[in-house]
């Protein structure tokens, strides 16, 4: 048996909620969770993300099995394709929303694997022995120099463009979706957008999942501390935790 929440809010600062976020559980007990953090000018990232969303529920709805990993990872890249589709659509009929895009970070759980999936910089985290592990790779231009040397970690962490993305959903005619392949022996899948991991180091997200509360009020208390903070951004977070693993 699996518990699952997710829960977002659009923070302190912004006027509105440009991500959405979903857990989708079919009758064969495979688990679907994304988020997704939107951009591009006023309520258009909100599109964006809710498309995405929307459509990958709707297709993870119509099917009773993913099937096995293989069929799985070639599933999430033709949706995620069909979401990009979408997205230009969109975009193609409403003047006002040109630029706008989406972030996605997903994952899939079922009894014989798990695999995650991400487009831009959400993150996706695997708990393990009360840890947080990122799974994920940002897409994202201070990523880049990291990787080549140009910055530190910690000189990317207040870079001014640590926002710039270098691939999002509805950004290029191709989704290139990143997959990841992890063994299922993991108390739980946690999956977020960048407004809870830069308002809140991984040490503190973790001290509060170890936290005696159920499953919702951890998520709740994760919010409270980011808008504690500032919340500076929205915060979207989907949790997926083994039975008996959630205090």
């Amino acid at each position: 048996m699996m518990e699952y929440y997710y829960i977002t809010d659009p923070g302190m600062v912004r006027d509105h909620n440009e991500d959405s976020v979903i857990i989708v559980k079919n009758d064969n007990d495979e688990y679907l969770l994304a988020v997704a953090d939107g951009m591009g000018g006023h309520l258009c990232g909100e599109v964006a993300s809710s498309i995405a969303i929307q459509h990958l529920g709707e297709r993870f709805k119509k099917i009773s099995s993913i099937g096995n990993k293989e069929d799985a990872i070639k599933w999430l890249h033709e949706v995620v394709n069909e979401i990009n589709v979408l997205i230009f659509k969109y975009t193609d009929e409403h003047e006002e929303s040109k630029g706008m895009g989406t972030t996605l970070v997903l994952a899939v759980y079922t009894k014989d694997f798990l695999i995650y999936g991400n487009i831009g910089d959400s993150s996706g985290f695997a708990i393990k022995q009360g840890h947080l592990h990122k799974i994920t790779t940002d897409h994202t231009l201070v990523n880049v120099l990291v990787k080549s040397g140009e910055l530190t970690p910690e000189e990317a962490k207040n870079h001014p463009q640590k926002n710039v993305l270098m691939r999002a959903l509805g950004s290029s005619v191709t989704a290139e979706l990143d997959i990841f392949d992890v063994e299922t022996d993991v108390e739980g899948v946690l999956l977020c957008s960048d407004g809870l991991t830069n308002m809140l180091e991984k040490e503190k997200i973790e001290d509060v999942l170890d936290e005696d509360l159920s499953l919702e009020e951890k998520l709740e208390k994760l919010i409270y501390k980011c808008n504690n903070r500032g919340g500076n951004d929205n915060i979207s977070i989907a949790c997926l935790m083994k039975d008996g693993e959630n205090k």
